[in-house]
């Protein structure tokens, strides 16, 4: 790339374009890895020279969506090099290189296409409602159009290609930013109030998001906190839905978190975002609440608590680093690797998952790149972040080599219990997601048998915090549907009642048992001929067990009508 070139260029166009070259070169191939990481690099290096936010934001847009370690490492300097550039602190860069994107209100963008008679005059609007919510939309008049005017097209061409391309963009940006927002628990920031409207509630493009999050402000130091969110037409507000006014001299921020406040406190914000039927971007008022156990206490300075699963690796792999953590491929070699682990800088911790490969069969416990296709977990520790970290055999976990040197970890007491609690969420999920119980179609245990008691057991096993927090919502949330009369509870199953069977959906898992012998009913995940596919609303986005309990609720419910051949051979017994 040409300094001179890039210097001389604030297209955001060009920078929209390397951005998108960046991402496309990074991309993985299975088997082979980045599709062209020099140019990958290249792309990096060159919006790296480009002055102004555009740039910026497809830099800080990269950082989070790519997590391979080289692209992390190309990013960070390009990253680090802007900031000096531009004259701003690095740490703070994540949160003052998101562009607008010329919208002129949160989520919204407007622009009148001609100078026409207003009767006569054609607007266009950017609508961004949430993450995988952004539309296009086109009125003449006041009058709301059903498609893009012909006008529009015939005289504004390059205006309207800018707007879908600033389409596309927000709809990268704002998931981008809500992966940014979860991740905030863990950099455990506080905010003047001042730059937090600026740079959170009042942006126009993370105010999006923001403003549908519970945020916690005391008016000094020495204050109580107070619990807000915003309502579009009353502004802050309470859990009771009545107005706060701010102080703004001395106010501070900090985002909302269920374990800093008392249970009943939770439970009235699950239900304000229940009510009004408000969608959250993540789970925060629903948000599982991990704390130690007697067994981790007895152990003390390791959780057992989610060891002896089977994972596939490739899944889990590339989850984990969605969520932060660094992961390295275990391979069928005689090497060692060191555990997936979290830096929580805030905390000067660093939080470590310890997995190994299964299995010594190449090729059929492996693919064709040595690469093992299943681990088993282990234990979840945590040591000082300045700690160096202890390897293990990539198919041995390090007790069974005494050579191998642990280092000491911290109590598990020592912990901050927000800490403690979102990294066990993360390797809940990281079970909940990958486990093989998750395989609808493995109810004989897989390749040759191998896992069925453990596919079993996970399947219709005890219900992990997760499947109690699921459990919690359904029981608010079914009373409210159609299909309510048929619905009860028993310990770890939602019960359907059809007019063909009773069904029993496993609260952790999604699997099914059918009423009166306990068959297993296989439906596989997505949208199978005769289900219902009324839209559901629930009060956040990302749980993709829920809805799958609830789609599989609402087609049962309604048996007679499934015209899924298979799943009604599966029910009549022929």
């Amino acid at each position: 790339a040409d300094p001179s070139a890039a210097r001389s260029s604030r297209r955001p166009d060009l920078s929209r374009l390397l951005g998108r070259t960046a991402i496309s070169a990074y991309r993985k191939v299975p088997g082979l890895g980045p599709r062209a990481t020099k140019v990958g690099n290249a792309a990096v290096l060159a919006l790296g020279m480009i002055p102004g936010m555009d740039s910026l934001g497809q830099l800080s847009l990269l950082r989070i969506k790519m997590k391979f370690g080289s692209a992390q490492k190309m990013i960070e300097k390009a990253l680090l090099a802007a900031a000096a550039r531009e004259k701003l602190p690095r740490e703070e860069i994540d949160e003052l290189s998101v562009p607008s994107y010329g919208l002129t209100d949160v989520g919204i963008l407007e622009e009148v296409l001609g100078e026409t008679k207003p009767a006569n005059q054609i607007t266009a609007s950017l609508i961004v409602a949430g993450v995988g919510d952004v539309e296009l939309r086109f009125s003449k008049g006041g009058k709301a159009l059903k498609s893009i005017p012909a006008a529009v097209k015939a005289e504004h061409a390059n205006t309207l290609k800018e707007l879908k391309a600033t389409q596309q963009d927000l709809a990268a940006m704002i998931g981008a930013q809500r992966d940014r927002l979860d991740s905030l628990f863990l950099e455990n920031k506080t905010w003047d109030y001042a730059i937090w409207r600026e740079r959170y509630l009042d942006h126009p493009v993370v105010g999006v998001l923001a403003r549908r999050l519970i945020w916690r402000v005391r008016t000094s130091a020495s204050a109580p906190w107070r619990s807000v969110t915003h309502l579009v037409k009353l502004g802050l507000c309470d859990v009771q839905g009545r107005p706060v006014e701010i102080v703004e001299q001395g106010a501070q921020v900090r985002l909302w978190h269920p374990i800093e406040v008392d249970a009943a406190e939770a439970l009235a914000w699950r239900r304000f975002f229940e009510d009004r039927e408000l969608r959250q971007p993540f789970k925060q008022a629903h948000r599982e609440i991990y704390l130690l156990t007697d067994a981790e206490r007895r152990t003390g300075t390791y959780s057992n608590r989610y060891a002896a699963h089977i994972i596939k690796q490739h899944q889990f792999n590339a989850l984990a680093l969605v969520r932060g953590w660094k992961n390295k491929l275990r391979l069928l070699v005689d090497a060692e690797y060191p555990p997936a682990s979290r830096t929580l800088n805030a905390f000067a911790l660093r939080a470590e998952f310890w997995i190994e490969g299964m299995g010594d069969d190449f090729g059929e416990d492996t693919n064709e790149a040595g690469v093992f296709k299943h681990l088993a977990t282990d234990q979840v520790r945590f040591s000082a972040i300045d700690v160096a970290t202890t390897g293990a055999r990539a198919g041995g976990h390090h007790r069974d080599h005494p050579d191998i040197e642990i280092n000491h970890p911290i109590p598990l007491d020592r912990i901050p219990p927000l800490a403690f609690s979102e990294i066990m969420r993360d390797v809940d999920l990281f079970v909940g997601v990958c486990s093989v119980g998750n395989n609808a179609q493995w109810q004989d245990g897989g390749p040759e048998g191998a896992f069925r008691d453990y596919w079993w057991e996970y399947g219709f096993g005890e219900l992990t915090q997760s499947g109690d927090q699921r459990r919690e919502l359904l029981e608010r949330l079914i009373p409210r549907l159609a299909i309510a009369p048929r619905c009860s509870f028993s310990g770890k199953f939602l019960i359907v009642k059809g007019d063909l069977r009773t069904y029993k959906v496993h609260l952790g898992s999604g699997n099914i048992l059918m009423e009166p012998d306990g068959q297993y009913l296989c439906i596989v995940p997505g949208t199978p001929r005769g289900a219902d596919t009324t839209t559901r609303f629930l009060p956040f986005e990302g749980d993709r067990i829920l809805s799958i309990i609830l789609s599989k609720a609402m087609m049962l419910a309604a048996d007679t009508k499934i015209t899924d051949t298979s799943i009604m051979w599966q029910i009549r017994g022929r």
